[in-house]
């Protein structure tokens, strides 16, 4: 097995440029407004002059315009959405709007991407602010998530009603090329992955990106869930697929080594499993151990994936009964590595 990955198209196109990675497929990168500053977005060529969208990227005026360009001379035919994460289906409303078309996504992500846009099911800022209360944040911290708001809405203003649904194992036919729907966890609810098996293409959207590890986290609607052992279970679901498989991903440039790809977050999450293993030798909250797996300072948007992403390690340490969960007489969660 390889063990490097390779990228056979190392330059990046231009904002509203349409780059071509294989036949009747072609690359689109959009902004983001963080520390991770772009998304990639994908079109399929489908019938005459018409195009499949893969995600939309995130709701702005640049957006906007980039996407006016790159569809000057092309005509989308449908639009497929990865998940439900803003800079996936930010746009998705516009541009079902401005080219009436329909929009294909699963069942979870569209349904989820509305309680968390309407704050509901467990979804409200309140159920947030207790859930990070319970697992240690302190209240300068909480302060600042409570005045950031609803983000969601900043980059999904507005969202779509109606939605075909994608179910795993589907087949889905664009341009007369066969793409399998291959739905995985972890990262979001049901995540939908896309491979064409006659030209080794994978869109993998987050759940498998070439230089950094996918956010796997725990959220407020199931505090006590294992969203690293789904995630796991998702990457030995694409392990199945051909070495030499071209992985557009949603982030970074698309490369060639899957299976090294795989290996190398299994072995990043197993790193990262025995170092807070070995640092709670006394109890700690999911927020004292933050800078244990994050050493870099993190602004109030990334301080709300870390903890999310630290309570996902703890529980799967916990669920491996590596780890023991105590809720402690001040009302907070801290975790104790068993002897």
């Amino acid at each position: 097995m390889h063990t490097e990955l390779s990228y056979p198209h190392p330059a990046t196109p231009e904002l509203g440029q349409v780059t071509t990675v294989a036949p009747g497929v072609h690359w689109l990168r959009m902004p983001l407004p963080f520390a991770l500053d772009h998304i990639n977005l994908w079109l399929i060529d489908d019938a005459e002059n018409q195009v499949a969208l893969v995600d939309t990227g995130f709701a702005s005026p640049q957006v906007q315009a980039a996407w006016r360009e790159a569809l000057r001379l092309r005509l989308p035919s449908r639009l497929i959405v990865t998940h439900f994460h803003p800079d996936h289906f930010g746009l998705a409303d516009w541009l079902m709007r401005e080219w009436n078309i329909e929009l294909w996504m699963s069942h979870s992500e569209f349904l989820t991407g509305h309680a968390v846009w309407n704050e509901i099911a467990g979804y409200q800022l309140s159920a947030s602010l207790a859930l990070y209360r319970a697992h240690g944040l302190d209240e300068e911290r909480l302060e600042a998530i409570t005045v950031r708001g609803n983000a969601y809405r900043r980059g999904a203003p507005q969202l779509p009603e109606r939605f075909h649904r994608l179910h795993d194992g589907d087949e889905v036919v664009i341009g007369g090329r066969t793409w399998q729907v291959i739905t995985g966890w972890g990262h979001s609810p049901e995540h939908v992955s896309l491979y064409c098996a006659a030209q080794k293409l994978l869109i993998s959207g987050d759940i498998l990106l070439p230089r950094i590890s996918t956010n796997v986290s725990v959220w407020t609607v199931s505090p006590e869930d294992d969203p690293l052992a789904d995630y796991l279970r998702s990457l030995t679901r694409l392990e199945a697929l051909p070495e030499d498989t071209l992985v557009l991903p949603s982030h970074g440039l698309p490369f060639v080594g899957l299976h090294a790809r795989i290996a190398q977050l299994r072995a990043h999450h197993e790193e990262r499993l025995a170092v807070l293993e070995a640092a709670l030798d006394a109890p700690k909250t999911a927020a004292e151990v933050i800078t244990t797996l994050f050493s870099r300072t993190l602004d109030t948007h990334q301080l709300v994936f870390a903890l999310g992403e630290s309570l996902a390690h703890l529980n799967h340490l916990v669920a491996l009964a590596r780890v023991e969960r105590l809720r402690h007489p001040d009302g907070r969660w801290r975790f104790v590595r068993i002897a």
